[in-house]
């Protein structure tokens, strides 16, 4: 029996799951049209390499990173630049987009490609050549994986620790990438241990996951210290700090990351992925994504081209069903409703939730009865009621005093609340103002 471990406080949804769970992956044809917006990740946004009436093959490089914090973006499709200007960003602001018409009669055969032999590079090489491909965390964060990869000097890494919890309601995009793809799972944990210079691997998935546990565990290495932890199905398990807390029992102080108790941290997904790069020495340029929802007709796991846009998604997926109202990008809990169809599909897209009237209804708000339930649900141990009567009073530096920079707006002081009070959006904004401030008077 696995030992079932988990984290202090905490939620438990829903998980409907069900809807995919046991949808197989399959691919996603190319749309007539690629958007891709230059943020798409965390750090500074890539800087445009092309320009209208360009060609295109399907791999070539749009944009180059521009510094460390950066990476490059790649074209997910054969096809001619249409269009270079503000478009529709899956965060809600409008962002510079390369709008790419797809080649209808191309074989989306991408242009020769020398594919690196990983065992024969070194650690940097490993970092530059994960940089160049365009890899970023595809859990959700979009954080460049190749920083990850290398921690700075007076930092000691022992453990790799491998995020399959996907503890979000509806998505199921890790799940299918750990039963379908183990042994690339694998092979992106091997390239990552060699490059950081570590000998243990965790990986940990939630125990609704089954299926995905025992094909881990089929095909784990002999020759690595690789170990398949079950965890207790619990939200926010997929947090990096509730990961790390739950596998390893150690704990990451306020303001400090996961490397300074020993630990990195990366998504099942991204792994492959790495895998993916020196399996075929391709880019970054499409994705799973899970397409689900009670609004939708044919709930799907697909292969997406990075730049899909929505409406193309929902369209091969049957289109939305009667009532439905609202679509997210993400989980319910975490993720950001979409006011226009042609948003894109960017590398950090895990899912699109369509939800209906009965999940999305408008509640009333009333006052903060004191009841504490938010208290017992923060798994950062914060104090949500003090910090929502401070939001509503737009007292942000106060709340600054009151720890809001810890607070990872995963949803469940909203989630508890009993009078509806949106508590997470409102730290949302408290941040952004925060920011906005600072900025002013830098």
């Amino acid at each position: 029996m696995r030992a079932r471990l988990s984290f202090r406080h905490g939620v438990h949804p829903p998980e409907h799951k069900e809807l995919t769970a046991g949808v197989a992956v399959r691919r996603m044809p190319y749309p007539d049209e690629i958007i891709l917006p230059l943020r798409q990740h965390t750090g500074k946004p890539a800087r445009l390499l092309v320009k209208v009436g360009d060609r295109v093959e399907r791999g070539d490089k749009i944009a180059e990173a521009d510094g460390f914090v950066s990476v490059p973006i790649h074209a997910s499709s054969a096809g001619s630049v249409r269009d270079i200007g503000l478009w529709p960003h899956p965060d809600g602001s409008m962002a510079e987009a390369v709008r790419i018409t797809v080649d209808r009669f191309s074989p989306q055969i991408p242009r020769p490609r020398i594919i690196p032999h990983w065992e024969g590079l070194t650690p940097d090489q490993i970092v530059k050549a994960v940089q160049r491909a365009g890899v970023v965390g595809l859990g959700g964060a979009s954080f460049p994986t190749h920083v990850k990869l290398l921690p700075p000097d007076d930092v000691t890494v022992d453990t790799l620790v491998v995020n399959g919890a996907e503890c979000e309601p509806y998505l199921t995009t890790d799940h299918r990438v750990m039963v379908e793809y183990p042994e690339r799972v694998h092979h992106g944990i091997r390239i990552m241990l060699h490059t950081l210079g570590v000998s243990r691997a965790i990986i940990g998935v939630e125990r609704n996951k089954p299926d995905a546990i025992e094909a881990l565990d089929r095909t784990l290495p002999a020759d690595l210290d690789v170990t398949v932890q079950g965890l207790t199905v619990k939200y926010p398990q997929g947090y990096e700090k509730m990961l790390i807390r739950a596998l390893t029992r150690r704990e990451v102080p306020p303001g400090k990351l996961p490397m300074h108790v020993g630990v990195i941290v990366q998504n099942v997904a991204s792994l492959a992925c790495i895998a993916e790069v020196f399996e075929t020495g391709l880019p970054l340029l499409e994705r799973v994504v899970t397409v689900t929802g009670p609004g939708l007709r044919k709930p799907s796991n697909l292969i997406v081209p990075v730049g899909s846009k929505i409406r193309d998604i929902l369209g091969f997926c049957g289109g939305l069903a009667d009532g439905a109202t609202e679509i997210v990008f993400g989980g319910p809990m975490m993720g950001a409703s979409q006011p226009d169809l042609d948003a894109p599909v960017i590398k950090s897209t895990t899912g699109i939730v369509v939800l209906t009237r009965a999940e999305s209804r408008p509640r009333r708000t009333y006052p903060c009865i004191r009841c504490g339930h938010c208290l017992d649900a923060c798994p950062v141990f914060l104090n949500p009621s003090l910090l929502g009567v401070l939001a509503q009073a737009g007292r942000y530096e106060e709340m600054e005093e009151a720890d809001l920079a810890t607070c990872m707006l995963c949803g469940c002081c909203s989630y508890v609340c009993p009078s509806n009070i949106p508590l997470s959006q409102m730290f949302a904004l408290a941040k952004a103002g925060l920011q906005r401030r600072k900025q002013q008077a830098a």
